[in-house]
């Protein structure tokens, strides 16, 4: 009995764990933040990544001693695994970047997923200082790094990306016109065929520091053949 307990459990067991939950906590605190500003990959993605990191790591760690102890010519490379991780999450990361009438958006959250396999990879060697530390710097440039890009971004320098989702016939030009009417200049419409007979339509403008986003898609909303505006 006892040896098929040892077969389940050896003496690194609770050291695994400690090092997988504290993967977790560290990624999920960044997943929780992509998950307040309503990105695609949010706290159960980061989570996923992040222990799915720590544990690929661990695997190289310990989990060919025992071919080691048992064969003298047996070698392995401890950071084979891991380079395999690094480079294979950014499919992962590619997935969640998508474009928006001309607008990429994604490249953060694509960013982000791929240091938290870094902190998984890290926690995995047991490296947990560095990985606390390496957390607070991602958290500290997801919410204020934004903040302060804002501040060089005002005046017209950013570009305002508005969806529209419609059925057919809707009139473009119409919408053009609405939005023209709140002094705002059209940079680029793009109309993407979703599926059925729905449509999104991306217009890229030019926003003011006084401009009434609710009272502007109001009047798109009104407009025959709209299903839904939304802000991108």
């Amino acid at each position: 009995m006892n040896a098929i307990f040892e077969d389940f459990i050896d003496d690194n067991f609770f050291l695994i764990i400690v090092r997988v939950l504290i993967a977790l906590v560290l990624s999920g605190l960044i997943g929780f933040e992509r998950e307040l500003k309503n990105h695609s990959a949010g706290f159960r993605t980061h989570i996923l990544v992040g222990v799915g990191a720590c544990l690929m790591m661990l695997l190289s760690l310990f989990g060919f001693e025992a071919y080691i102890d048992k064969y003298d010519n047996v070698r392995f490379d401890p950071a084979r695994i891991p380079s395999y991780v690094i480079s294979g999450i950014g499919f992962l990361g590619a997935g969640t970047i998508m474009v928006y009438g001309g607008t990429i958006r994604g490249l953060t959250t694509a960013a982000s997923i791929w240091a938290v396999a870094g902190l998984g990879l890290v926690v995995g060697a047991g490296m947990y200082a560095v990985a606390v530390f390496t957390t607070l710097i991602i958290l500290l440039s997801l919410v204020f790094l934004n903040n302060f890009e804002k501040l060089f971004t005002r005046g017209g320098k950013n570009s305002l990306v508005v969806e529209i989702v419609s059925y057919p016939g809707l009139p473009i030009n119409k919408v053009v016109s609405v939005i023209e009417e709140s002094d705002l200049k059209v940079k680029q419409v793009e109309v993407i065929k979703v599926e059925n007979d729905l449509r999104s339509i991306f217009i890229k403008v030019d926003p003011k520091e006084d401009l009434n986003k609710i009272k502007l898609f109001e009047s798109l909303s009104a407009i025959d053949a709209v299903k839904s505006v939304s802000e991108r």
